[in-house]
């Protein structure tokens, strides 16, 4: 019997390798958002376009699966989404270190570090899109985290790259 497309997508996908499942992704994001909720930077900015809760975190379960299992289950535009907001470097980077401490208690390492990765990938993208949309061409990046989130996550998130 041969395998269906959508069969091999999953077998392909990059968390499937690591053992990433849908109730893993459920439990993340809605580990996440909890954690953001509460936050002091981040909370207000959600607040500010988060009516209902329960569709957002749907919608955010559709993103990851899309992400990490290649379900094609989102159906959206993310850019278009946060470059509507007055969003800045500590914010993203406020993101991605509650992103990938969540991880770190959600998952078994290999999925984190995935989660971790894609998450990066992410947030650096959303970062400049934020960036250009307010004429900001000056190539923002995560690459350097501000003091006061490195000391709370206890690391650099990303890596320096060479010049």
């Amino acid at each position: 019997m041969s395998e269906s497309a959508g069969e091999r997508r999953c077998r392909l996908a990059p968390g499937a390798a690591v053992g990433i499942t849908e109730d893993m992704i459920d439990a993340q994001v809605r580990a996440f958002y909890a954690k953001v909720r509460i936050d002091p930077n981040l909370g207000p900015i959600f607040a500010s376009v988060v009516d209902d809760w329960e569709p957002h975190l749907l919608r955010m379960i559709d993103f990851w699966s899309s992400v990490l299992l290649m379900s094609g289950r989102y159906k959206g535009n993310p850019v278009a989404k946060h470059s509507a907001l007055d969003l800045h470097a500590a914010h993203f980077a406020k993101w991605l270190c509650l992103f990938v401490e969540t991880a770190g208690e959600t998952c078994p390492a290999a999925a984190a570090d995935l989660f971790r990765q894609k998450a990066e990938m992410i947030a650096e993208s959303l970062q400049m899109s934020a960036a250009i949309a307010r004429g900001d061409t000056s190539k923002p990046s995560l690459r350097t985290i501000p003091p006061t989130e490195a000391a709370r996550c206890g690391k650099q998130l990303l890596p320096a790259r060479d010049p």
